[in-house]
């Protein structure tokens, strides 16, 4: 079935595209929630009307989005977290708990914006993608220390 994207759509696409998908997908999750329309002559001539709007509501958040990856930047987290001897983590470190140590740093970001090409699971330091805007996208460092160690070094 084909349909009109009214909102951009990660791994589907953006805004204003016309996109073939499955007819499920697109009766029980695309129109129920207004995610996109059909394509209807009306409905394109709509789109076209408020794409002015969108392009700077679009281009407002990419100046939001750089100014914070301005301080993701400058900005690196410590993560405390219970290991072995051989310094292999007890779980993971998922992107929620990197997304608090951020938050506890000063900078607010959506969980869903971290992105973790391979679980992390042993003590060290770890470049971390965050992807804040399509266009935006900033490298930070994540440090994954023992739980004894990084109290310590935050008293000193």
């Amino acid at each position: 079935m084909k349909v009109l994207l009214t909102q951009s759509i990660d791994k589907l696409g953006t805004r204003g595209e016309i996109k073939n998908v499955a007819d499920g997908y697109a009766r029980n999750y695309l129109f129920p929630k207004s995610l996109a329309v059909k394509p209807t002559d009306q409905n394109i001539k709509q789109l076209e009307i408020n794409a002015k709007r969108y392009q700077q509501e679009e281009s407002e958040l990419k100046k939001t989005s750089e100014g914070i990856a301005e301080k993701l930047h400058k900005t690196s987290c410590t993560i405390s977290t219970r290991a072995d001897e051989a310094g292999h983590l007890y779980g993971s470190v998922s992107e929620s708990m990197i997304a608090k140590a951020i938050k506890d740093e000063g900078v607010e970001i959506e969980t869903k914006s971290i992105v973790l090409e391979n679980p992390i699971k042993e003590l060290g330091v770890y470049d971390v993608q965050v992807r804040l805007h399509p266009e935006v996208i900033v490298q930070m460092r994540v440090w994954v220390v023992e739980e004894g160690e990084g109290q310590e070094e935050k008293k000193e």
